[in-house]
């Protein structure tokens, strides 16, 4: 690295760095900006809080009939056991994730990880029904925290072009452990048909949950946080170390100032996000991503109930045997289910850069509203069903959420505050979002009995509708948008995308 003195016009804000292409000898532009190991590394172990999260949410709905046998569970009780987790992330995700913003990025990414391990572990041990619940909402706490500082170790350590894109192949990652933890559920308990065998379930998350917890330790801390905490000279280490490249550019980082250090007193607290400056945001960021979660959990943790009910298929004996046999079936459905979940958020992360934020999540909640609303159509009066409008209505709602909602509420959650609130508003999103699903969770097993299936899916049907005009009534629209220019709009008006001459998707 050279050691001359800095030069102050040839300075530049991190995410100018971050951004910056190399060009061949003569000239020519390589077209894109390469991703460092270090950037790679962050992502990947982002990657991982997103996957232990759908594996154990989903994962629940699998090991729950055999949880009603083992505690004796009533309607109430199964509400408290799928709402538990949900109510910790709403819990941590202001509690802890707001503390990404005071501690730093990297600290709570770390702590977050090892409070999960330490209610796993406690999870698979537990005795009673009391401690499922403590124990539940205690690894929800740590995914609470992984919800903000997740995406926030993902966008401000990668180039503009490509925030999207991987924001969301990690976001992508929820699907996939739920899944995995979908087959898994079906694995350990055909191998293992016994009531304890939702322990093994759980279990089985551990040692990845270690391994992730070494690996976060020996990543940077965000430059952008850092810079915005005044601290410059760290800043510029942490941006060198994230750069760290071979052949090696920039050769020497030197930062001007950036106005991310520039706040005032009354902008930095809980307070701030609903000022005139940030309430916009904070709208966007919060009820759509709550109505998307009344739906996405509650269709996500009972479908195979819902399957089951509408076709008939659930035996009335209570034995054990019959118990096991539903619940496999319950896994193979929500498996189906899952597969085009996945599907869903692989055509979200093609289209993000290309669509914009704003439309894919209306278009998705107008989708959502259309596949709930033929399942509806499907359960007729007398008590009988269109078996292919029912599955055709599941199908379409699990791929129009991931294209859509389900996936953009978590991305513009994440982009649309500033760095010094970036945490507490990303944050705050969350736990109004998990109100939803912590609401949906527990209310679905008792509304299926009250009102019927045809009725709680048009209520649905309206939630997402509203959805869909929160979206556009509020709307920020942050593809492409640099980070550190977020915040600079007037209020009530998105920020403006600068031009992309090097934005080619």
């Amino acid at each position: 690295m050279s050691e001359e003195p800095a030069n102050p016009d040839t300075a530049k804000t991190i995410q100018e760095y971050i951004d910056e292409r190399p060009v061949w000898a003569d000239g020519t532009d390589t077209g894109s900006t390469p991703m460092t190991r270090m950037q790679w590394r962050i992502w990947s172990l982002a990657c991982a809080g997103k996957f232990f999260e759908g594996m154990v949410v989903f994962m629940t709905g699998v090991a729950l009939p055999l949880l009603t046998v083992e505690f004796d569970l009533n309607s109430a009780d199964m509400g408290l056991t799928t709402a538990a987790s949900l109510a910790g992330i709403l819990v941590g995700a202001t509690a802890l994730g707001g503390l990404a913003d005071v501690y730093g990025r990297k600290r709570m990414f770390i702590v977050e990880m090892i409070i999960f391990a330490v209610f796993l572990v406690a999870l698979t041990l537990t005795p009673s029904f009391i401690f499922l619940v403590i124990f539940l909402f205690g690894a929800g706490l740590a995914l609470g925290c992984d919800y903000p500082t997740a995406h926030m170790v993902i966008s401000e350590s990668i180039p503009t072009v490509k925030r999207g894109r991987l924001v969301l192949s990690a976001f992508a990652f929820q699907a996939v452990g739920a899944l995995f933890g979908t087959v898994v559920g079906f694995v350990v308990l055909h191998e293992d048909p016994e009531v304890g065998a939702w322990r093994w379930m759980y279990a089985t998350a551990i040692v990845p949950a270690i391994l992730v917890i070494i690996g976060r330790f020996f990543i940077t801390d965000s430059p952008h946080w850092l810079a915005s905490q005044g601290r410059t000279a760290e800043a510029e280490r942490e941006t060198n170390r994230l750069l760290r490249r071979w052949p090696q550019y920039p050769k020497r980082i030197v930062l001007k100032h950036s106005h991310e250090s520039d706040v005032a007193p009354d902008d930095t607290g809980f307070r701030a996000l609903f000022n005139r400056r940030h309430r916009r945001a904070t709208i966007l960021a919060s009820i759509p991503w709550f109505l998307q979660d009344l739906g996405t959990y509650g269709i996500g943790i009972f479908t195979p109930t819902i399957l089951v009910a509408v076709i008939g298929a659930e035996s009335a004996s209570d034995s054990l045997a019959d118990t096991v046999h539903n619940d496999l079936l319950a896994a193979e459905g929500s498996a189906v289910m899952n597969v085009l979940f996945v599907i869903g958020i692989i055509v979200a992360i093609l289209l993000v850069d290309r669509v914009g934020r704003i439309k894919l999540q209306t278009l998705g909640f107008l989708g959502c509203a259309a596949g709930l609303g033929l399942a509806a159509l499907s359960i007729r009066p007398d008590g009988g069903h269109n078996m292919v409008l029912l599955f055709a209505g599941f199908m379409l709602f699990y791929f129009m959420t991931n294209l859509g909602p389900n996936a953009m509420t978590y991305l513009l959650a994440g982009e649309v505050f500033p760095t010094h609130l970036r945490g507490k508003g990303a944050g705050l999103a969350a736990s109004i979002a998990k109100v939803g699903a912590v609401l949906t969770a527990f209310l679905f097993p008792v509304l299926l009995d009250e009102i019927g299936t045809a009725a709680l899916l048009g209520i649905l049907v309206a939630a997402f509708l509203l959805g869909a005009y929160f979206t556009v009534a509020y709307r920020i629209e942050t593809t492409g948008v640099n980070l550190e220019l977020i915040g600079d709009s007037e209020p009530g008006r998105s920020p403006v995308v600068p031009h992309r001459a090097h934005a080619q998707s």
